[in-house]
């Protein structure tokens, strides 16, 4: 997917000498909307992706409709999105789960080390009708070293997923856009059979929004950091689910 800012917002950064999209996110100290419409779904002229993935092209994937509005998964610039994410990362329930919690240079590490590598995980930020309101790591599962710990198949993808703002938690956002994005990357990636995720085993939250998104429980496997909850959503099952 690419992005296309107002011809107004343009005008602006022309004027301030910004790089187009600088100021996206959140900048208050409580988390607050964006402008609505800074985010649509219609290429922005010149625009080019700053690395190209192993994914068929997140950025290409255009949005999903849901229940709760229109979702964009944004593939991440760190210009742009770190305050935004590193923030989300110090909250207490994130960073008892993620471990990125402390200074931005933390979360930057962990970003660029994807953003830097060959794309087999693509770090997005979720937009829920034109508000960036959650962090996603798209990735090949079956080339992680999560394949040596289940039978991976060829193309498996894999999510992970963080609900930025606290009033966001709790009342079935997750699982709401974890259906909607397993069907995107279906829908997206004929060659992916299997949407897979790990979640740590003791985060039931999680575990929860998962199997009420469609996943279904498959086993408990120990990793190097947790002890996880493998779920998979089939492509098989995904409408009986």
């Amino acid at each position: 997917m690419d992005l296309r800012l107002p011809d107004e917002f343009l005008a602006l950064i022309a004027e301030e000498g910004t790089e187009p999209g600088a100021g996206f996110g959140r900048s208050s100290d409580q988390d607050s909307a964006v402008a609505p419409g800074l985010l649509t779904a219609t290429p922005l002229a010149g625009f080019r992706r700053p690395y190209d993935d192993l994914l068929d092209g997140v950025a290409d994937w255009g949005p999903a409709e849901t229940p709760g509005g229109l979702f964009h998964l944004v593939p991440v610039r760190v210009e742009r999105d770190l305050p935004l994410i590193s923030r989300w990362m110090n909250d207490p329930a994130a960073a008892e789960f993620w471990e990125l919690s402390g200074p931005a240079s933390v979360t930057e590490d962990h970003v660029r080390d994807q953003l830097d590598g060959d794309g087999r995980s693509v770090p997005c930020v979720g937009v829920l009708g034109g508000t960036p309101m959650s962090y996603w790591e798209i990735y090949r599962a079956d080339l992680d070293p999560l394949a040596r710990h289940y039978p991976a198949r060829p193309h498996d993808a894999g999510v992970h997923l963080l609900i930025g703002a606290v009033a966001d938690r709790g009342r079935g956002l997750g699982s709401m856009l974890l259906r909607a994005v397993a069907d995107l990357v279906l829908a997206r990636r004929p060659s992916c059979a299997r949407v897979i995720a790990e979640p740590d085993i003791r985060n039931t939250p999680s575990v929860a929004a998962f199997l009420t998104a469609g996943f279904r429980f498959s086993a408990e496997v120990d990793l190097p950091a947790k002890r996880a909850a493998l779920m998979v959503r089939d492509r098989s099952l995904r409408h009986r689910l």
